[in-house]
């Protein structure tokens, strides 16, 4: 993300909004960080960089939630998952097993389980390598603001005062509980204690088809598990691409998943010897074990924010503005905290951008637009810039184009029949300004579109870019010049 000096949004003084004239503050400021999720761990190492006294406290571990429990072990679990999806397309390419021998496969839960934790915990151990290297002093333990300008850090020795120039809360989230349906670690499970079980659920109800709930019950899916998924709205993935989401579902139900559409869960129990998911209508759903994901609810509890006067709204959610800035001079946030988005990226840059804001380096507040997404089903919806509806509703005047992966030649040789690229532009100026990839590794193939829209180039500029043939990437420009066309 390039960076210029920028006037912030919201009300600030001349001091706040500009980096003009505060350089030479920025040695031996004193930054204290309480969170070491994404948000805190990179912007402790950007004000390290600016010369600031930098401290770090993080009560779970270097990485937070993210690397911990959520991002790292999830995306590991279902790429071991993806292997077991690879061989879909064997017949059709001509690979059969040898006659004599019968090849399958099936996941070593335990193993798999054991190699996501240790994966997770190696992370956190080289983010804290990092960071000390880089001179951050770390202290393991819960802090709370005592005042804009002190940390109160608890650690099992007892408690120690750290005076701040500039504190950056960035606490995350955790998974959000029902009250008719408490995980028990067990039977019952919010996406969190998953990695503790030993073998693959034999019926897994997941409950919430949200990005985590389409997720895990895909990778479940994939790795051996009847899975059920209840969702409460008429498709999978409610928030997403509209086309995205159907082909998703078409794919799961094709693998053997039961969706149950406009199905909301009332309440989840135990039984002797597995659970049963009560939805609203009476019906009964039963299975060996039930994941609740119906998203998460932020760490922001006796973190001293109102005797600070930092104010949150009515999810619980710290106030910032697009620098980061929460209601208190001097008082930052950053990540799942903020709720702004709940993405790992986004935590780190808002925790980069409070550094370089409030140690007076150049600074370009944070732009929704220009992020990128993945939802990491098999196939994966990656994300970037306007969304569909919007064109469709007339609120952006712009024009679409879709293209099926399944015409494209390097898709063909490696069987892959699902999927598409989409590309948005303004009509106008022929601006890219959208896009939609659903492929295997559409995380990747996101990236060229992201880059159009965030140096504005238009459908003609991408279009005339080379690409390797055969490539995934050519149904890109091929896209980009479908809408050399379409301005009005």
């Amino acid at each position: 993300m390039g960076r210029v000096t920028t006037t912030p949004d919201a009300p600030a003084t001349s001091e706040q909004s500009s980096g003009v004239g505060r350089s030479s503050t920025r040695e031996g400021s004193r930054v204290v960080i309480v969170g070491g999720g994404p948000g805190g761990y990179e912007a402790a190492l950007v004000a390290r960089q600016l010369g600031a006294d930098v401290t770090l406290v993080e009560r779970q571990g270097l990485g937070g939630s993210a690397v911990l429990t959520d991002v790292v072990p999830s995306k590991t679990l279902i790429a071991t998952a993806e292997w077991m999806t690879l061989t879909e397309s064997a017949g059709e390419l001509g690979i059969r097993p040898r006659a004599d021998e019968e090849i399958s496969y099936d996941a070593d839960f335990g193993t798999v389980n054991a190699r996501v934790m240790a994966l997770a915990n190696k992370q956190s151990t080289d983010i804290r390598t990092r960071l000390e290297r880089e001179g951050v002093r770390v202290i393991d333990g819960t802090g709370r603001l005592n005042g804009p300008h002190e940390v109160i850090a608890t650690t099992r020795h007892g408690q120690m005062q750290l005076p701040a120039d500039v504190v950056l809360l960035a606490t995350g989230a955790r998974p959000r509980e029902l009250a008719t349906a408490q995980p028990d670690g067990e039977r019952i499970l919010t996406w969190t204690q998953l990695y503790h079980l030993n073998e693959i659920p034999e019926r897994l109800i997941v409950v919430g088809s949200g990005v985590t709930g389409a997720e895990f019950a895909g990778a479940y899916n994939a790795l051996g598990a009847d899975v059920v998924l209840v969702s409460s709205r008429d498709r999978v993935l409610p928030g997403e691409d509209a086309d995205a989401a159907e082909l998703i579902e078409e794919v799961f139900k094709r693998r053997g998943m039961e969706v149950l559409s406009r199905s909301r869960a009332a309440s989840a129990r135990r039984t002797e010897d597995g659970v049963e998911v009560e939805l609203a209508d009476g019906r009964i759903v039963t299975g060996s074990h039930c994941l609740i994901a119906v998203g998460g609810v932020p760490n922001t509890e006796d973190l001293g924010l109102a005797e600070a006067g930092v104010a949150v709204n009515e999810r619980g959610h710290i106030q910032v503005d697009r620098v980061s800035r929460s209601t208190v001079r001097g008082v930052y946030a950053a990540g799942d905290c903020t709720g702004v988005l709940p993405l790992a990226s986004v935590a780190a840059m808002q925790g980069r951008i409070a550094m370089w804001h409030s140690l007076g380096d150049a600074v370009s507040p944070l732009d929704l637009g220009q992020v990128s997404a993945n939802i990491f089903t098999a196939p994966e919806i990656a994300t970037v810039g306007i969304a569909q509806h919007k064109i469709d509703s007339g609120e952006v005047d712009g024009a679409v184009t879709t293209l099926p992966l399944a015409r494209n030649p390097r898709a063909k040789m490696l069987g892959i029949n699902e999927g598409f690229v989409k590309l948005f532009s303004r009509r106008t100026s022929g601006t890219v300004i959208g896009g939609v990839v659903v492929a295997p590794r559409a995380s990747e193939l996101i990236f060229p579109i992201t880059l159009a829209i965030s140096n504005r180039l238009t459908v003609d500029q991408v279009a005339g870019a080379f690409t390797v043939y055969p490539s995934l990437s050519g149904s890109i420009a091929e896209a980009a010049r479908t809408l050399h066309d379409a301005r009005g």
